[in-house]
């Protein structure tokens, strides 16, 4: 090829010249190069279809047929459409034990990649049962840790769509390295980027402490399951009978053990349950929440002045008041068959994304105990590092006595809670909607650890403990010397409720900022919020607390 130079640009001041090609090639030439580049692409082409076949399509017809989708399909059903781009679709694993160099599949049993979910960035990786049954090895592993370590870069979630029989025995050592770097990472990702697993068929033996270690776990009823030891092994070394389901279904998970936060009814339901739960929190630690239009109108809600029953031991639905308080529609319960005593889960207010914990009357009485005081203390947690300001609606006895739950640690187990709250720098704000009785109205979120409003409703009654038992200790010689001791008993109580069962001696104290009606409280909520907004709280200089674990 021969060079000469010629000016191009009319722009340019400087008259500066340029190079110019001038081919010396036969005509064909381009006919040759364009064939050259059809037979790479077609290569290429070849290759990127066999990494969406998977294990094939045999296998990929018996995921179907268990009423699952393949990795894919989730990956299509959870993002925006046509915004995923794969990383790592050509990747094999390096195995030559068991005659494994003789079974290569492209992407090597997971799809990894970004894409949106609302217009938000979002990393994924989804697990392809139909590649060795998902199973994990150093490859695959390698996979998932690229894009964890990209979603701490940019400061964006990660969801982990776990559907794997667990490590790839034929790696040994390699699988169950790639495990604790996944884990690692799990760790190190905690608390700056959200990180949500779905379980969407097994996850066993050590698989399950990835997901255990993020935000939030979501199972689908009937096809996932998470146990540490199966079945099998349970039998041989317990003697317990029992299924997979009953071990460690989505049912089980949800209401026994609180491992999963949310059961959806499908794969479709799960990734659709995805989508909402991403709504209500921002893109990393540094974000704040995201916030919809809303227009301030009549914030009054008549309805919240007539839930409190007139018997103060009769109990009421708390979801009404969180009805009545929230944008309509808008509450998202997480962990709604777990400790029901306790209720928790995201909402909007003016259309800005609030936690809330509430105390649940209509369950033990709304008293706290192990299973509550670990669920909320975990979703504080989760709030507080995403910067989500926290709503409390108190109304609780106190703590759960008994046995059970002494030998179980609700010493240990209910500081969790008021660690979680001491510890939140997030705007906080309670409402005393009835009871807040002894040790437990210091842990729901009180003025003394640090929450920056406290409301209370007319009829809150904050003391030490209820009126029956507070009479029979302090009046006990008076009681037992009366005529009638049980008439007297009756008196006391009168006298104790009219002095305490009221929240104005801690108004007066200054612990309650305000009493207020009930139908003025959304609106309370909405300036107070507002107030907040910019707070900033600056804790001792440390490595980290340590929370009672």
């Amino acid at each position: 090829m021969a060079l000469s130079y010629h000016l191009k640009p009319s722009n340019l001041s400087n008259r500066q010249t340029f190079p110019t090609i001038k081919s010396s090639q036969p005509s064909n030439f381009c006919i040759s190069n364009l064939a050259f580049m059809d037979h790479k692409l077609d290569i290429l082409q070849s290759k990127l279809a066999e990494s969406a076949l998977g294990g094939g399509q045999k296998r990929i017809d018996a995921q179907h047929k268990k009423g699952k989708l393949t990795a894919r399909e989730r990956v299509h059903f959870l993002l925006d459409e046509g915004t995923f781009e794969e990383i790592g679709a050509l990747v094999t694993h390096r195995c030559t034990d068991f005659g494994m160099s003789e079974q290569q599949f492209l992407g090597d049993g997971v799809v990894t990649g970004y894409g949106t979910i609302g217009g938000r960035i979002v990393y994924v990786f989804a697990q392809d049962f139909t590649v060795f049954g998902g199973s994990l090895s150093e490859t695959h592993a390698e996979k998932i840790c690229k894009i964890m370590d990209l979603a701490v870069k940019n400061g964006a979630p990660v969801i982990g769509l776990n559907d794997s029989g667990g490590a790839r025995i034929q790696e040994g050592v390699n699988s169950l390295g790639g495990y604790a770097d996944i884990f690692y990472r799990n760790v190190q990702a905690s608390g700056v980027v959200p990180q949500i697993s779905a379980i969407l068929g097994p996850c066993a033996g050590g698989a399950v402490y990835s997901p255990a270690m993020t935000d939030f776990i979501m199972m689908v009823e009937g096809s996932s399951y998470m146990f540490v030891t199966g079945p099998h092994v349970v039998k041989t070394v317990t003697n317990e009978e029992v299924t997979s389901e009953e071990l460690g279904g989505a049912t089980t998970h949800a209401s026994k053990s609180g491992v999963t936060h949310l059961v959806a009814a499908n794969d479709v339901d799960c990734m659709d349950k995805i989508k909402r739960l991403l709504s209500y929190i921002p893109q990393n630690c540094e974000d704040k929440t995201p916030q919809l239009p809303y227009t301030i109108g009549n914030e009054y809600r008549e309805e919240l002045g007539n839930i409190i029953p007139e018997n103060a031991n009769q109990p009421y639905d708390m979801k009404e008041v969180v009805a009545g308080i929230v944008d309509t529609d808008s509450f998202f319960e997480i962990q709604e068959q777990y400790a029901e005593n306790i209720v928790i889960g995201f909402a909007r207010l003016a259309g800005r994304s609030i936690g809330i914990v509430a105390n649940q009357p209509m369950n033990l009485a709304g008293v706290l105990d192990v299973n509550s005081s670990k669920k909320a203390a975990r979703f504080v947690r989760f709030c507080d590092c995403f910067n989500i300001p926290l709503l409390v609606l108190e109304d609780v006895p106190g703590f759960l006595p008994g046995t059970d739950q002494e030998w179980n640690a609700i010493i240990t187990n209910g500081a969790k809670l008021l660690y979680a709250f001491s510890e939140a720098t997030v705007p906080r704000i309670t409402v005393i909607t009835r009871k807040a009785y002894g040790g437990a109205y210091d842990v729901m979120n009180s003025k003394h650890i640090g929450a920056d409003m406290n409301f209370a409703w007319p009829t809150a009654e904050i003391a030490v403990m209820g009126a029956k038992g507070a009479s029979e200790i302090i009046f006990k010689k008076e009681i037992e010397s009366a005529a009638d001791p049980a008439e007297k008993l009756l008196e006391k109580e009168r006298e104790y409720a009219d002095t305490f069962a009221n929240p104005y001696r801690a108004a007066a104290r200054g612990f309650i900022d305000e009493v207020i009606q009930p139908r003025e409280t959304r609106r309370k909520l909405i300036k107070a919020f507002a107030m907040l907004e910019h707070k900033v709280v600056n804790r001792p200089r440390r490595k980290h607390g340590n929370v009672p674990l």
